[in-house]
This record gives structure tokens, sequence and C-alpha cells, in this order.
């Protein structure tokens, strides 16, 4: 039977890290058959290995579907050539057969050289401007007539996702954290790496539900603001509609906040917050005022920290201030990832997946729920460095603040 071949080659600790197997693995399970030509395995824990592998396939198009999942694990096509380019003819639409970005660091091979893809982020494609040797990130709807957009697996480099070695990165961090005493020590490890992070200058994103509020922690929220571990927060209209509800009534979804207890009538609450704001114009202008004196958004404003609130079609109002176009909604949160090093996700399950989407694997990332579905949920959609803590949203915070004091 006739088949169709390419090798390739994979580098750096490909063994230890399982990362060969599973190119194995990948392999028969599309369907193709492979051949080791050549094999270096390090010697110690710090030396990398090196495999030279042909690729058999039944016909080009399982090949080309296997090439394109080896890529992710770190595998380079040997031919030395250029990444190939095809022309955007429609805007907004992508010549066949574009390659489609992961979230981990990515070089092409323009004029024989390897050039970093700038601003690297998942299931977009790459751009290429080849006067100035270069290549960067684009989204769908933002390709233009005339963009030279990277089609086919030729010419294309990913460096697969590696858990640190030593302790770091949250590689002791687990989805399935169970007892009390591991969740400390893995909040306590958090806190540590916000302080370098902001020791030498990185940003840390928040990314924040409503059960912040409702469980009582958007007082904590408040005190990393005020000592400057929060540099950027992403939300919707949820959060910051019950943060300026609990400082102007005291309670969250009509809840009593101090006492737990349902208050009568208070399920309108949210709404006259909503109602309050936009009478004052803004947020900013409710705070000028002295209507809203104290809590998240307050604190935000105050320490000019940037929040992007991306909207939904369930909210109501919405506050001023939300973004209701969604487009405008992600290219504002790009532009604010911008130095960003560490992101922490606390109980928002759709802003969490969609900031996940737009962050380069080399960005920490902890995702904290009360649900396990929602801590793995990142990891299965191609999020590798996100670290998951299944826990309550107000322990963590709480723990977290006293770790950091």
């Amino acid at each position: 039977m006739a088949t169709v071949h390419e090798v390739v080659e994979m580098s750096g600790h490909i063994i230890d890290s399982w990362t060969l197997p599973r190119a194995w693995d990948t392999i028969m399970d599309r369907g193709g058959n492979f051949a080791v030509e050549e094999m270096r395995v390090g010697v110690n824990k710090t030396e990398t290995s090196y495999a030279r592998i042909k690729v058999e396939a039944p016909n080009d198009e399982v090949l080309e579907l296997i090439l394109s999942e080896l890529q992710q694990l770190g595998a380079v096509v040997v031919n030395a050539e250029d990444a190939h380019t095809a022309t955007v003819e429609q805007q907004g639409v992508l010549p066949a057969s574009f390659y489609s970005t992961t979230n981990l660091p990515t070089w092409v091979r323009l004029h024989g050289q390897w050039v970093a893809v700038e601003n690297i982020e998942m299931d977009v494609v790459i751009v290429i401007d080849k006067q100035h040797n270069r290549a960067f990130c684009r989204p769908m709807h933002d390709v233009q007539i005339g963009d030279e957009v990277v089609v086919g697996h030729g010419g294309i480099r990913v460096r697969p996702f590696e858990r640190g070695r030593e302790r770091e990165s949250f590689a002791f961090m687990q989805s399935s954290v169970s007892s009390e005493k591991a969740k400390i020590l893995s909040i306590h490890e958090i806190a540590r790496q916000m302080k370098e992070t902001r020791e030498h200058g990185g940003k840390i994103l928040f990314v924040l539900g409503p059960a912040v509020i409702h469980t009582g922690a958007g007082r904590y929220v408040a005190e990393l603001l005020r000592r400057g571990y929060v540099q950027v927060i992403f939300g919707g209209n949820a959060i910051i509609t019950h943060d300026v509800e609990s400082a102007l009534y005291g309670t969250s979804l009509g809840v009593n906040l101090h006492t737990g207890e349902q208050v009568e009538g208070g399920h309108r609450n949210h709404l006259r917050a909503i109602n309050a704001v936009r009478g004052a114009g803004s947020l900013e202008k409710a705070i000028e005022s002295g209507l809203l004196k104290e809590g998240i958004t307050y604190e935000a404003i105050k320490h000019n920290v940037p929040m992007v609130l991306a909207g939904s079609i369930r909210d109501d109002g919405p506050m001023p201030g939300v973004i209701a176009d969604m487009q405008e909604a992600q290219q504002r949160m790009r532009q604010e990832l911008t130095g960003v090093e560490m992101a922490i996700m606390v109980a928002s399950m759709l802003h969490a997946i969609a900031t996940g989407n737009l962050l380069p694997s080399t960005v920490r990332t902890v995702v904290v729920d009360i649900n396990p579905a929602v801590v793995t949920k990142l990891a299965d959609r191609g999020s590798f460095q996100a670290a998951g803590l299944v826990t309550d949203a107000e322990l963590f915070l709480r723990e977290l603040l006293e770790a950091l004091a």
C-alpha cells in the first residue's frame, strides 16, 4: 500500500515529560505509523534528549492531521523551508488550510531565519510582514484583504509546555486538591509568586465572578487593590453590579452580607444599584458625587486599575462601563494583557475561559472555583499552564491576603 511521509525532529525533555510517548500515541491513534531514525537520550536531569522520526500516513490528509498535532508537542518538520502563506481575499475570511495557533511560544521561518510570533494566543492565525521580517497573531474577524496568512505546517516551530523540574510554576498544585492543609500550602505558594511578580514590576490580572461578592470576599479584593497586588481586572456585568449593590445596600442578590438573611424587597437591590449609577452618569461620577464610597470598583478606580467588563445576553441594565460588543471587549482585553505575568481567576467560568484563550502559556495561571469541572476546563481547552484549586472563593481570598501580609 502506498503511503506518504515526512520526517520530524523533537528535542528537549521529551522523555521524562512524556512528550515523546504522546507523540507516538498521536501518530498511531490518527492512523499513521512511525520509525525512529535517530535518538539521543539525555544522561542526567538537565540534559535534553533528541529524536528524529519518520512519520508515515496512508494519504496527505491524514499526514496533515498528524503533523498539525505533533507540532503542538514541539515537533519540527525537517525540511528547511520557509513558512507558506496565502493572501486574504475577503475581509474576515481566512484562506483554506490556515494554521490555527496554540498559546505556546511559536516561531515561523522567514528568509531562512526563525522569527518569534508576537503576542501569541490560541485559536488565531499568524500574519506575516515579510518586508519587516515580523510575524504576529490576528483573530479571524480582524484579517484584512492582502494580509499574508500562514498556511499548512511547514516552517513552524512550537515550544511544548513543560512543568518546571523544580518547585515552580505551581508544578506542585493539582486540580484535585482535597485537604485543607494542601490548599493552604498552595495559597502560600501563590502569594510567594505574587510577591516576586510585583518585585520586578510584573502585572497581576484578577478575573472575578459574582460569587466573590456573594461569599463576602469582596473586601479582600478591595484590600489587595489597596496593597498594589492587582493591576488589571476582568469580569462582567454581574461582578460590578453586585459589588456596587453591596457598597450601597450591604446586600448581594438581596442577601444581607453580614447576617446572611434575605432582605425584604432585596431582590431588586441590584437593579437599584444599576439605576443609581446610571443616574449619576458613570462609575467615576458616582465616586465623585460621594454615592460610591467603598468596594472593588471604588478601589480600582481610585488606584487607576483598568477594569474590562464584558457583557452578555442575560445582563440587566447593564451597569455603565460594561462593554456590550463582544469583539470590542476582546480587543480591550488583549490590550490590557500587555505586561501581565500572572493571572488569578476566581469563581468565573465563562470569563476565565475567555481570558485563557487570550493568554500565552508563559503567564502563570491559577483557577479557583468550588466546582471541580470549572477548575479543569481551562486545561481541557488548551490552557496547559493553568493550575487549579478547588475551594471556596472567600476561603481562598482570605488566606491569600493573610499570606501576603
